[in-house]
Parts: C-alpha cells; structure tokens; sequence
C-alpha cells in the first residue's frame, strides 16, 4: 500500500497518534502514553445501583443491521437501559433503523425524538456527549476517532469488530483503551463467538490440556460473500456516498474482508494463543472472482500463515466466491488430539463432545443461548455491580493480526507485528465530506509496497 496523506484536523477527526511499539505479548498492558485522552475527562466513578433501579441511557452510531441489532441487545439485556440518541452519516439509515426498533420487542424502551436524531460525519459527538453507554456500529474506519471520544467524555462503549484498518487507527484505539481502564470505563467488543457458550467449554478444555500441547490452528471463514451494492454511482451524488453506501468493497472503509468479516476467525487463533504476537506471518490472495468495478479496491480471497514461538502454526483461509460451498470452521490440533471449535468436540486420546443438558446439570458450559445476546447481558451485568469490563487488549490484537495478514498478502512480504503497528500507511480519505474521494487501485503483490 502507498502511503497516504494524513487527512487535515477538524472538529470531525480526532488525530490520529504515532503509537507505541508493539511487544510480543500483552502489548496493551501498560499505560504510558494515556495522559493525552485520559486528561480529557475526570475519573469515572463506576456505575452501582440496585439491579435495574437506574436508567441507563444508551446511544447508537451506525444504524445499520448489526447497530439496529445491538441496540436490541442492549435494551434487552438490563431492565433499566433505554434508547435516547440515534446518528448515522444518512438520515434514511436513521430513519429506517428508529421505525424497526419502535416496532420491535424493546420498542417501549426507544425514547429518540427528532431534536436527539442526528447525521453527518460529526453526529457521532451528539450522541455520545448525552449518554451513559454508547454502541458503536459505524463502518471499521471511523471506530478508532468515536473510541476516543467516547473516552474522552467518560463513556461505557460497546465497540463493534475489528477496531481499527490500519496501524494508525489501531495504534489511536490502543490509547483510548489505555485511557478507559484509566477512567473505570467499561469497553466491550463485539467479537461474539467469544460468548458462545458451547465453544467456551470447548476452549476451556484445550486450556486444560485434553488435546495436549498446541501444535497448530487452522481457521477458515469461506463464504458466498455478502450484500451486492446496494446503489450505482449515478444514483448517489458523490464519491464519497457511493463509497459510504457501499461500504465494505473499500478498504478504507472495511480493512477488506479479512478484517471486517474473517477476523473471527482470525480471533480464535488469538484466543487459543492467549494474545501472544507471532514473530511474523506471510500470504497470498487475490481478486479472481469479484473483478467488476462495482467491488471497489478489496479482493475477494486471502490465505495467509502466522508463525508463532515454539514452533506453533497458524493458518488462516477466507474468500468470497459466489456459487462455492460455505465453509466457517475452526480446528485446533495439539499433541493429544484435536478441537473442532464449531463442532464442540475433541478427537484423540480425550474424546469429548458438548451435551447441552449435561453441561448445564454440571456447571459447565454456560446458557446455550445467543452469543450476541450473552455479550450485552454480561457487560450490562458488570456495569451495575460497578466492575467494568475492558476487553481491548484482546480486541486489539485480532485486529492487527488481521490486518497484518491483509499486508502481508496485499504486498508479497514477511511482516512482523511491529512493523504492521508502526505502519504510516494511513488509509484515511483527505477529508470528510461528500464529495470526490479518489482510492487506490487494487493491491497487486510485489507492485503494492509496505510503508
């Protein structure tokens, strides 16, 4: 990738760090460098109430499909949440995402009038000055600038995967995660199969040791891909709309797929691993199926293997074909057998499968309920007892795994964690407005450099 302009300050964009330098593991541990947000704001005393006797007002940014569904989620999860402020950089989006939930189940819990209703590029500020949680379910890009923000202003946010596309945006939402567990925040990501309660017992076994020592993982995240877009560029009147409405085909916008979508699976090499960085990884890919113009600069397949210490491998699959059989899958493979995650079962020398009823008679497993559910229960449940919840670290480190694999891929190179973190290449547009906004070509390996 070439580098890119960093895009001019304004009130809408918070700048960007230059970020610390990464470590092999736990590299968000420390907290130097958090002055600069956590200045912003006063300490943060952490909310305790009796069980549901307080309001909590919540805020949504991003009012799309999974931002209309995690406003659901929230409003379900506490008896005392409710809805009061809504933005989307469209008012039709807005529109539409408010009259779907005042229809739902929680609709009695939607408390937006048309004065806490706001759009544009800066309407994510609005929300988040009036609020107590705010869900944030933009577009990747724009979620390292609301994070902080929402930091700055004292916060609980609920942040939808991945945080970030590129190093700046990643290294931007370290800071402002540092700045929250400064501030007693609670910061929640929206990596879900981590609340799935069958594949939690299925990794905490693999933790025990019941398929041995870990050799190597394999995740695979191939599928038909996902919605055509949804308006040709004569219908929108610039660019930049054209872009925004069709977001995922831009990386500047997304990451490209490997980021926004395959990073769950990429994740759960991370959570076998216990965020420890591998020493480098390389990989292919390409654009051999989705190649109209309409697809924007993304590619439409990527496989890319990570090298951990102690001779530990991870591989990692993922495209978007159309007509080709879906296949989401994870396999870890130890010294004594091997852990579908999917599947919830072990294989080898401790045969093991996962029995709703019998894990649930015994204590273990968890609900078998929903995981999308289960991630707002619980960081609702934390808010109240005052014990916030602060899952960046973990968040972080899929993320740059992710993007990591991307670059490696896009640039035909051997890349290490610290050079992907440090990275200057700034995916940013050169301003925020509707207007033009030229993107760089499709990536070609060997062409495309690393910066």
């Amino acid at each position: 990738m070439t580098e890119r302009p960093a895009p001019p300050s304004s009130e809408a964009r918070i700048d960007r760090p230059a970020g610390p330098s990464s470590s092999r593991r736990g590299f968000l541990k420390g907290t130097a460098g958090a002055g600069a947000i956590a200045a912003a704001g006063p300490m943060i005393a952490p909310m305790v109430h009796a069980a549901g006797s307080d309001v909590i007002k919540v805020g949504l940014v991003g009012c799309g499909g999974r931002g209309s569904g995690a406003a659901e989620q929230a409003l379900t999860a506490d008896s005392g949440t409710r809805l009061v402020a809504m933005a989307d950089v469209f008012s039709d989006r807005l529109t539409d995402a408010l009259s779907a939930l005042k229809s739902s189940a929680v609709g009695a819990k939607v408390d937006v009038p048309k004065d806490r209703q706001f759009d544009g590029f800066e309407g994510f500020k609005h929300v988040i000055d009036q609020v107590d949680l705010v869900l944030l379910t933009t577009p990747p890009h724009f979620r390292p600038m609301q994070l902080a923000y929402a930091v700055s202003k004292g916060v609980n946010t609920f942040v939808e995967k991945p945080m970030a596309v590129d190093g700046p945006g990643l290294r931007m939402f370290i800071e402002a995660c540092k700045a929250a567990k400064a501030k007693n925040l609670s910061l929640v990501n929206g990596f879900c199969w981590r609340y799935d309660g069958p594949r939690r017992e299925t990794m905490k076994r693999v933790f025990d040791g019941q398929i041995g020592k870990v050799t190597a993982i394999e995740t695979t995240y191939n599928s038909q891909g996902v919605w055509d877009p949804r308006k040709t560029r004569e219908q929108c009147g610039s660019d930049m709309e054209y872009q925004l409405r069709n977001w995922y085909y831009y990386s500047w916008l997304s990451g490209d797929h490997i980021v926004e979508q395959a990073v769950h699976g990429i994740d759960t090499m991370n959570w076998v691993m216990k965020d420890q960085l591998p020493v480098r990884c390389w990989g292919v890919g390409g654009r051999q199926v989705r190649t109209d113009p309409k697809y924007g600069n993304i590619w439409d397949h990527f496989s890319v293997v990570y090298e951990y210490p102690e001779g530990v491998r991870g591989y990692h699959h993922c495209r978007h074909w159309v007509n080709t059989p879906n296949q989401v899958k994870d396999y870890i493979l130890g010294s004594k057998g091997t852990a579908d995650v999917f599947g919830n079962a072990i294989t080898g020398e401790n045969k093991w499968r996962y029995r709703a009823g019998r894990e649930r008679a015994s204590g273990n497993g968890g609900a078998h309920s929903d995981m999308y559910q289960v991630e707002h229960d619980e960081m609702f449940a934390a808010i109240r007892a005052g014990k916030p919840v602060n899952n960046g670290e973990q968040a972080a480190t899929s993320t740059l795994l992710a993007i990591m694999g991307r670059d490696a891929a896009y640039t035909g190179q051997v890349l290490t964690p610290d050079q992907v973190l440090n990275s200057k290449t700034d995916l940013s547009p050169a301003r925020y407005e509707f207007g033009p906004n030229p993107v760089p070509p499709v990536p070609v390996p060997g062409v495309t450099k690393f910066a």
